[in-house]
């Protein structure tokens, strides 16, 4: 099959290599110039374990191709996905000019018949807007073409974006026509091999499935994190009480990690999207709003353990932090709790040392010049590097080369056996009967 995808950033990326490494033809297009030439030579914009390969791979085998304009296609695509950026406007919800833009160009283009696809997380109601758009389009030019707009919500964790692009648990998509059923069915049948995992569903039952299965798992998140914050306070250790409230089949131990907070560029920027999408319909988004406070309030327990530790000027204190992205498995530091935590010690006079095996390059690019020019932040070359004279760790980013550390060679760099585990990854037992004070989450 002959694909179109518009954006050649992380959703668009994945989508485009993985359609490519089943056989179809795909072309990914995006008005970054400097992107659209890094990746003819194989360099990617972002960092997803195995995704390299596979566009390379795919490249060599000519299924996969670049281009900064839809006229650069040899033919018109049969199916044009759209997978650009929906990021938060000032006022939280999601900026739509990319998608719209995308619309626009799709109109002036298109020639014959097709499927275009929303991938992007889009408010509910967007292909009727990319719809009407792409009439108007067609108006101009005299032209009438039959097409039809999709809606297929991707549900791609970083870190692991082509497994679950692969083997999905489940393939949402929205639509009103059969014509466009069939070619969906296509498209995914050789994944699934099988129909009873694809869930058909109108339109905007499609797009507001994305947002409420992003904020569903947020809530978890947040609702483990309230709960571990009154567990330290009375003595309960929110670890056990995870296992325990996992175990009930109702429930099941998904998104239970209490820890330092969420962050990348889906959960914090759709639940804000939704908030807005609530209140514009005259609804109060009370367990929205409440989830977004938790978070917020989540992502500064480690800093108040700080100053609790320390004081509140932290004049002279030098702090280790491993991890920088929001996750593992990606350079993504959108939202991260490392930067909340960094920001605030920085701001009280501590030094920051920092390592993380991936996201160091959008750290020095992202992360205020100021930090580095006045020696307040830098970054190390080892993990172990961060940890040269510190007066306490934070463990933010659970990335596997920091499960299993040498804890003889991190006492001996530590100038205090300090360890603040925003996410729980170490026994405290252990720790503490190997010298360090140790301070988790709700622990």
């Amino acid at each position: 099959m002959n694909i179109a995808v518009i954006g050649a950033g992380y959703v668009g990326l994945v989508t485009g290599a993985c359609f490519a490494e089943l056989g179809n033809h795909v072309t990914c297009i995006d008005v970054n110039t400097q992107k659209i030439a890094n990746l003819k030579q194989g360099i990617l914009p972002i960092y997803e374990p195995g995704l390299d390969a596979m566009v390379i791979t795919n490249m060599q085998q000519g299924r996969l191709h670049f281009a900064t304009s839809l006229t650069e296609l040899d033919a018109q695509a049969s199916v044009i996905f759209i997978a650009v950026g929906t990021p938060s406007d000032k006022d939280g919800s999601a900026d739509i000019k990319y998608v719209l833009e995308a619309a626009r160009n799709i109109g002036a283009y298109i020639t014959q018949d097709c499927v275009i696809v929303d991938k992007s997380t889009v408010p509910v109601g967007m292909a009727d807007q990319v719809e009407n758009i792409i009439k108007q389009e067609l108006a101009k030019r005299s032209l009438n073409v039959s097409f039809n707009v999709v809606s297929n919500p991707e549900f791609l964790r970083e870190g692991a974006a082509i497994e679950d692009f692969m083997r999905p648990d489940r393939v949402i998509i929205g639509l009103s026509s059969d014509n466009a059923k069939a070619l969906m069915l296509d498209l995914y049948l050789p994944i699934l091999r099988s129909p009873e995992r694809i869930y058909f569903m109108n339109v905007k039952d499609a797009e507001m499935t994305k947002y409420a299965a992003n904020a569903m798992l947020a809530t978890r998140i947040s609702f483990m994190n309230e709960m571990s914050v009154l567990c330290e306070r009375m003595g309960v250790d929110i670890e056990n009480v995870r296992i325990g409230i996992g175990s009930d089949s109702r429930i099941g131990p998904a998104a239970l990690n209490a820890g330092c907070g969420y962050g990348g560029s889906c959960f914090p920027k759709d639940v804000r999207a939704l908030v807005k999408m609530a209140e514009k319909h005259g609804v109060t988004p009370v367990m929205l709003n409440a989830v977004e406070q938790r978070n917020a309030s989540q992502k500064l327990l480690l800093s108040e353990r700080m100053t609790h530790l320390f004081g509140e000027d932290l004049t002279g204190i030098v702090v280790g932090v491993w991890g920088l992205s929001f996750k593992p498995g990606t350079d993504d530091m959108r939202e991260s709790p490392a930067i909340v935590l960094i920001e605030e010690v920085i701001k009280r006079g501590a030094r920051v040392q920092a390592y993380d095996p991936a996201a160091m390059p959008v750290a020095r690019e992202t992360l205020p010049d100021q930090w580095f020019r006045s020696g307040q932040l830098a970054l190390a070359e080892h993990q172990y590097g961060a940890l040269q004279d510190v007066d306490a760790l934070a463990l933010i980013t659970e990335w596997k080369p920091f499960c299993y550390p040498d804890i003889a060679a991190m006492k001996n760099l530590m100038r205090k056996p300090i360890i603040l585990d925003g996410r729980n990854q170490y026994d405290p037992r252990q720790i503490r009967d190997a010298g360090f004070e140790y301070y988790g989450i709700g622990r």
